[in-house]
């Protein structure tokens, strides 16, 4: 199947970009990025016609690798300059398409932005360009006990630049929180190559609160080519509880308890049996493969507050239904436990030719009823589904398992998942958790939010960009598209606040 037959047919495409015009950039780009940075070969641009929603790809127009702030700065100006639109790309690793690129735009990929500029043990700080890993941040604070909080189940490749524009979680973030509660400042490129910075070094900083703003904003209000995170000391001792279920429900119903019981535990994962059968196969970590549910419940802190909690959770797990509980016995089986959870995405791998990972939120009360009824609609599509979550904050991760080669099932799968998704807004929760809209969630955008939410979302969007140059048609779908969807009501034609630009 050729790249362009995987292109979502109801995807906006900018203007054409006729050949003289995409000449007479690539001549300009090669004035400001040495010549290694400007690619527009087939076989070079091959490489970047999708991110980790790779049911779709399209090639780019161009693929232009600056290394320098100032390289960024004048990228973008040219490309306002000629109105080609442009896509910011950092490892490649989103599950949204929201580096999906565009056939007539540039696609900015920031991999040469790897440096980490500073750590500062004294103000538990570190400085890094957005190209930099996840785990690379840890990594190099260890040395003076410290480590950056959120860990998607992607740190050892995802790069941190990626985890602010999706406000990226991890299976810590119950505890610890998302990606914008650990980022103190950012330096932003604007479209028309303006530096600014937004947030600061102190814990608070005058005016809006533009960092919050610009933390999963989806490479659609600017470019982030410099973060500062927070450190956190490593606690004093950490222990993981394994508890088997025999129903996902029950599991569901434990998640809901522990959390009313008052305790906050660092993470609070949870995995069914396809799951537990797929990661238990590929990692090894001792998962109970007949168990039809597990949660790894992990408690940090002090010696004497983790042993407290831990005979409180494992009680608590008991009294829920549990049919096993595990404490590991040391460091070596926690992270193994751990291991198992964040390889069970590639390892669902193993149970078909290909998964759609969905991403959605919902109030904890309500898992063991949601899990019943993705249940019940993976009997109405016949497709099968792994469930994989941080159950903790109800940051649901179904994999439903289909096979690209069988005429209608990726278009089954589609149809599946836009469905778990208004399921989750049916019961008070969102369309997305931690992988952001992107491409994939656009129509469910139109069953969240109403026309005025939406013409405001539009409105910021024209605030940093009001040309709608950067990631456009993502994220944020037009009024047209919800109507079409028959998520959204146009009297006679005519949309709210028709001065507002629409992109």
């Amino acid at each position: 199947m050729s790249a362009d037959a995987l292109r979502p047919a109801n995807l906006e495409e900018p203007r054409a970009v006729s050949a003289r015009e995409r000449d007479a950039l690539i001549r300009e780009l090669l004035d400001v990025v040495p010549s290694h940075g400007v690619l527009h070969d087939d076989e070079d641009l091959r490489p970047y016609e999708c991110d980790g929603l790779s049911a779709y790809r399209r090639k780019p127009m161009l693929v232009v690798l600056p290394e320098t702030i100032e390289q960024v700065q004048q990228v973008l100006r040219l490309c306002q300059a000629h109105q080609v639109p442009v896509v910011a790309r950092g490892a490649g690793t989103g599950l949204s398409g929201g580096a999906f690129p565009l056939a007539n735009g540039v696609l900015l990929g920031l991999a040469k932005f790897n440096r980490i500029l500073a750590i500062d043990p004294d103000n538990r700080s570190a400085r890094v360009q957005p190209g930099v890993r996840n785990l690379a941040i840890s990594e190099a604070a260890a040395a003076h006990g410290l480590y950056y909080a959120p860990d998607p189940s992607s740190q050892i490749a995802c790069s941190i630049g990626g985890n602010v524009a999706e406000n990226a979680g991890g299976v810590h973030c119950l505890k610890y929180g998302l990606t914008v509660h650990n980022i103190l400042e950012l330096k932003v490129v604007t479209i028309d190559g303006e530096l600014i910075t937004l947030g600061g070094q102190s814990l608070d900083s005058p005016g809006y609160d533009l960092l919050a703003l610009m933390t999963g904003s989806e490479g659609m209000l600017g470019v982030i080519v410099e973060i500062t995170v927070k450190l956190l000391p490593r606690p004093e001792r950490a222990q993981v509880l394994l508890a088997a279920f025999d129903s996902v429900e029950r599991a569901g119903e434990a998640v809901a308890a522990i959390i009313g019981s008052g305790i906050i535990p660092a993470g609070l994962e949870m995995m069914d049996n396809n799951a537990i059968r797929a990661a238990e196969d590929f990692v090894h970590a001792g998962y109970p493969v007949e168990a039809e549910a597990i949660l790894l419940c992990e408690l940090d802190g002090t010696n004497a507050e983790v042993s407290e909690d831990i005979m409180k959770v494992r009680n608590l797990l008991i009294a829920q239904g549990a049919t096993e509980v595990r404490t590991a016995g040391d460091d070596q089986e926690r992270l193994r436990f751990w291991a198992g959870r964040k390889a069970a995405f590639p390892a669902v791998g193993r149970l078909s030719p290909d998964y759609y990972c969905m991403d959605g939120t919902i109030p904890r009360k309500n898992l063991g009823q949601i899990l019943r009824r993705i249940g019940e609609m993976s009997g109405e599509f016949g497709l099968r589904v792994a469930n994989v979550f941080h159950a903790g904050d109800g940051n649901l991760h179904p994999l439903i398992l289909y096979d690209a080669d069988t005429p209608g099932q990726l278009e089954r799968a589609e149809d599946f998942g836009g469905r778990i998704l208004e399921l989750c807004v049916e019961y008070g929760g969102t369309v997305t958790g931690e992988h952001g809209v992107g491409i994939e969630k656009l129509n469910q955008m139109c069953t969240q939010f109403t026309p005025d939410e939406l013409t405001q979302f539009h409105a910021v969007k024209a605030a940093f960009d009001p040309r709608g140059l950067l990631n456009p048609g993502k994220a944020v779908p037009t009024l047209h598209r919800c109507a079409e969807f028959g998520a959204m009501h146009v009297h006679h034609g005519q949309l709210p606040h028709p001065d507002i630009p629409r992109f």
